[in-house]
């Protein structure tokens, strides 16, 4: 029976709750499928940098890469100021760990709502491929006179050749392989970032004409890709961006899917450790109550699944979180799903199982 190690980070607020739920799926989707999973968890978040003022260990990334896969939980503490946590931990793994894809599917379940007036799953229903180790996010630039009236900020927009090319191929492949249209859309903005987006566009078409002539090809601006997720979900199948504009189109995307509820993503390195995660926040105000909604966690297990070659469990999680929203659930918002955290992670156990 082949095992996985798993690295299990719950991090800060409603994480740990969480994260429990989608451990519990992923163990019951193990037994019934016939391989095994071995479980270590690490305290990095908030309330540890608190307590050490360490962010995280020397070692934490060379302990993280022993293992087969990343489950986090969520990261983000009141007490903590905004952006030592999300640098110093989920930046710092996606950089130095070489994940440089983020991908996020799109998808309305059976039962959702959502706030698209007469749209529904067959509507909604794509994928998008964020760069996610370059761009604006790679903290180049900085503040000159800060603090005076001739104060001047820079943040750079870097992007590479080698960078660009290895996420489109990624994409490319992934329309190959997944895609409903075999259809891949770029989303940038070439007619004013003429230099980091004339780069994107002369890739996306170098290398779709050389290797993926098969998959159709797209491009729109990404203000226009807003108004269309809104007006016309049904026209994307597959789309690839850069790293901010990703960050922006995928919050729409998890809106239109029904909410932060059930959002899940995933940070990929094709060749190493990828790490799975809810895309929401900690939700700090439900901590221990047992009202928060687990389904993106469980939602991020499934996609670890497949990442990992266990295709039939990822299947069978995906099958059982539809059967529960369509069937089960009032509502995916916190305290108004008709049941607790804890016994919605036993509802999709026990229909995997």
């Amino acid at each position: 029976m082949k095992t996985h190690r798993i690295a299990v980070v719950p991090g800060d607020g409603t994480g740990p709750e969480v994260t429990a739920e989608a451990v519990k799926v992923l163990k019951a989707a193990a037994g019934e499928h016939g391989f095994g999973v071995d479980l270590a968890e690490f305290d990095f978040g908030g309330d540890r940098y608190l307590k050490t003022g360490e962010v995280l260990p020397d070692s934490a990334v060379d302990d993280l890469r022993a293992f087969d896969s990343i489950l986090l939980g969520a990261i983000g503490h009141p007490d903590v100021a905004p952006g030592i946590l999300e640098k110093g931990i989920l930046l710092r793994l996606r950089f130095e760990l070489d994940q440089y894809i983020n991908l996020r599917p799109v998808k309305l379940y059976p039962g959702v709502d959502t706030p698209l007036k007469d749209k529904g799953p067959d509507e909604i229903d794509f994928v998008v491929v964020r760069e996610n180790t370059e761009g604006l996010y790679t903290g180049m630039g900085g503040i000159q006179y800060k603090g005076t009236p001739n104060e001047v900020a820079t943040q750079i927009m870097c992007s590479t050749r080698a960078g660009v090319e290895r996420c489109l191929r990624y994409a490319f492949e992934y329309a190959r392989k997944h895609g409903k249209k075999k259809q891949l859309t770029l989303v940038a903005k070439t007619n004013v970032l003429t230099f980091a987006h004339d780069l994107w566009w002369r890739t996306f078409n170098e290398v779709g004409d050389a290797d993926f002539p098969d998959i159709k090809r797209d491009y729109a601006h990404v203000d226009a890709t807003c108004m269309w997720m809104v007006k016309n979900p049904e026209w994307f199948d597959v789309l690839v961006t850069c790293n901010l504009f990703g960050d922006i189109i995928t919050d729409l995307g998890a809106m239109i899917q029904g909410g932060m509820g059930i959002a899940a993503g995933g940070n990929i390195n094709p060749k190493g450790v990828s790490m799975f995660e809810p895309i929401g926040g900690s939700a700090p105000k439900y901590t221990g109550k047992g009202v928060i909604n687990p389904l993106a966690a469980i939602c991020a297990a499934q996609m670890m699944c497949a990442h990992l070659g266990e295709q039939a469990a990822a299947e069978s999680i995906e099958a059982a979180v539809m059967k529960v929203t369509k069937e089960k659930l009032e509502s995916l918002s916190a305290g108004k799903m008709g049941y607790s955290t804890s016994e919605v992670g036993d509802l999709v156990a026990s229909i995997v199982a």
